[in-house]
């Protein structure tokens, strides 16, 4: 059991979090998220956990994953092409506004930047090329983000109520993103000699700001999320209907492309997985009103981890 909690501590972390802010009884524990909330803390951990990704990417490897394009080409066309057409499919059935727009936000995502590398080792795949397809996936997502969630919401009609400042958020992507992204990748290229072990604490670090992030979250849209509990019920089958359809599509574009075994684990993996930091986000700065958004991207992001960790000791 306690093997059990230590490896999933992330998770266990997450679903911690998230019951002591709905218990929170005396309010301190909401009241301290929220200050925090409203005084940038949100987008300091944004920027901590993407210079700390560029540290923890080797430049050297995700070079030796540049030539193979035909698995680059798939795992990014699941990312910025198959994953919006199922949450746009999905977007057509009765469901309320926010959690549409949880699905959206979602889709919309690059892969994750560690998780999905680290799976993709355990299930015997190319890490190098993982975490090629994690930067361009991430760069490409400071256009695609503003233009598919802008296409995803024009479908639902929904351009009045929720119309979105495209310019804001590529400067928000740039600056919070790409920026410390780069700086991190830079830092560990000229000043930094990093070593596996202080890797394998950035990745924890890194962890533990997303954690924080959701705190945040959570704190500031708890008086919209209790009302709407019974969302939760609707919320879970439906987050795991869509990661299944992703993978399945993932396995079907692995299979049309004739991408075999050691390739296209990092299809699937890569081209399924969502980074959850950048949907908190952009859920906090431009929906702040719709908390079960916000419910969708932390109960997908828990849902993935569980059924990718299982599918990723099965490929093995």
């Amino acid at each position: 059991m306690i093997n059990t909690i230590k490896k999933q501590w992330f998770l266990c972390g997450l679903v911690l979090i998230f019951l002591a802010v709905i218990f929170d009884k005396t309010g301190w524990i909401t009241l301290s998220g929220i200050y925090l909330k409203n005084h940038s803390g949100s987008s300091v951990m944004i920027f901590f956990i993407f210079i700390l990704s560029g540290m923890i990417i080797d430049i050297d490897q995700m070079k030796s994953g540049i030539r193979d394009v035909k698995s680059t080409l798939a795992a990014l066309l699941m990312i910025i092409v198959i994953s919006p057409f199922v949450a746009a499919a999905m977007s057509f059935l009765s469901l309320e506004i926010g959690i549409i727009l949880g699905l959206f936000l979602v889709a919309v995502m690059p892969t994750t930047i560690s998780s999905g590398v680290v799976m993709t080792g355990n299930a015997g795949g190319n890490m190098a090329h993982a975490l090629f397809v994690t930067i361009v996936s991430n760069c490409i997502a400071i256009v695609s983000i503003p233009l598919v969630l802008s296409i995803l919401l024009l479908l639902q009609q929904q351009d009045k109520v929720l119309s979105i400042d495209q310019k804001a958020i590529i400067v928000k992507l740039l600056i919070l993103v790409l920026l410390p992204l780069l700086t991190g990748m830079f830092l560990k290229k000229m000043v930094f000699n990093i070593t596996a072990n202080q890797k394998k604490i950035m990745g924890i670090i890194n962890q533990c700001c997303v954690i924080c992030i959701v705190f945040m979250s959570l704190s500031g849209v708890k008086e919209i999320l209790i009302p709407k509990s019974s969302s939760f019920l609707l919320i879970v089958p439906l987050v795991i209907i869509f990661h299944l359809c992703l993978l399945g599509f993932s396995f079907l574009v692995s299979r049309l492309l004739n991408i075999g075994k050691g390739k296209r684990e990092r299809v699937i993996f890569m081209g399924s997985q969502k980074t959850l930091p950048l949907a908190v986000m952009l859920q906090m700065t431009y929906f702040p009103e719709y908390g079960t958004a916000l419910l969708v991207c932390v109960v997908h992001h828990i849902t993935h981890l569980m059924i990718d960790g299982y599918l990723a000791v099965k490929f093995k």
